[in-house]
């Protein structure tokens, strides 16, 4: 079963540390935990056209420990994907709208 690009890429991630870094052409987004580094790059090409990506950096982020009075549990881990874009590549809008 082949993945499209909606399934790779799940959602951005809006935090203060990845609006700073946008301005060094690098965007975060929450991916599917099996996914590669060249299946996220065509996906980012894919969903945003005119972007180029030149670099892929991912990692796997642990559930945090919560508890709710008695009971305690984790919540689901997940896996980011930071993107960095190639000089001359066109930008993301939805990030860039946001700073």
């Amino acid at each position: 079963m082949t993945k499209t690009p909606q399934d790779i890429i799940l959602a951005p991630i809006i935090t203060e540390r990845s609006m700073e870094i946008i301005e060094l052409r690098k965007y975060t987004f929450r991916v599917a935990k099996g996914a590669g580094k060249i299946e996220i790059g065509k996906a980012v090409e894919a969903l945003f056209p005119g972007t180029k990506v030149q670099d892929v950096n991912t990692m796997n982020v642990r559930g945090r420990l919560r508890r709710r009075g008695r009971d305690t549990g984790y919540t689901a881990s997940w896996k980011k994907a930071i993107v960095t874009l190639k000089e001359g590549s066109k930008g993301i809008e939805f990030f860039e709208s946001m700073l």
